[in-house]
């Protein structure tokens, strides 16, 4: 189906450009949010007439969003999960956790608005894509955490991962030089019968 971009579409086209993209994506997507029309000689002319506005409609939202994007660029949240010994979660994060996150704490996003390649299986700092906008993307950091205790060593820049296999390795070698030392050798040799 062609239509016309009403926006900045990323991988399709800029503001006013005829496009032609597939039926569903149409229907489902560009249409209902209006950020097309349907390319016919109507609304060519519909949108020859109001391209003064519309473009102006566009540039308040950038602008809009850009402020926006000023206050959440760079912030950090931390999100509490339970996971395995290895960091691997119990599930995923998803763009729902991160939205859900980021308006906790006073921001306004979407679900839509988040950016994830791939989702989030691991403990650790992540760093997150959030687009405002065709035109504005920010960044934001996740903390995600097993404990609050837990995400403020990661925020200091502690793998808390690695440093419990250490203390994990350390108390073993401690365990392992106390029964050579003969803590655990030395009280079988007392209650030993005399007589042997």
């Amino acid at each position: 189906m062609k239509v016309i971009l009403l926006e900045r579409l990323e991988g399709w086209g800029t503001l006013g450009d005829v496009v032609n993209v597939k039926d569903g994506y149409a229907r489902n997507f560009l249409l209902p949010r209006q950020k097309a029309l349907r390319a016919n000689a109507a609304n060519l002319k519909v949108f020859e007439a109001q391209r003064v506005e519309i473009e102006a409609r566009n540039a308040k939202t950038k602008e809009t969003a850009g402020r926006a994007g000023e206050k959440l660029d760079g912030t950090q949240y931390i999100l509490i999960r339970q996971a395995g010994e290895s960091g691997q979660l119990y599930g995923s994060v998803t763009g729902r956790d991160v939205a859900d996150a980021v308006n906790a704490e006073g921001g306004k996003i979407e679900r839509a608005m988040v950016v994830l390649d791939k989702p989030i299986k691991t403990l650790g700092m992540h760093e997150v894509k959030v687009r405002l906008h065709s035109e504005v993307a920010v960044t934001v950091t996740l903390n995600i955490a097993r404990s609050q205790d837990e995400a403020e060593r990661q925020a200091r820049g502690e793998n808390v991962i690695a440093s419990q296999f250490e203390d994990e390795r350390q108390a073993a070698e401690e365990a392992a030089a106390d029964l050579l030392e003969g803590g655990a050798g030395q009280a079988a040799q007392d209650y030993a019968p005399a007589d042997a």
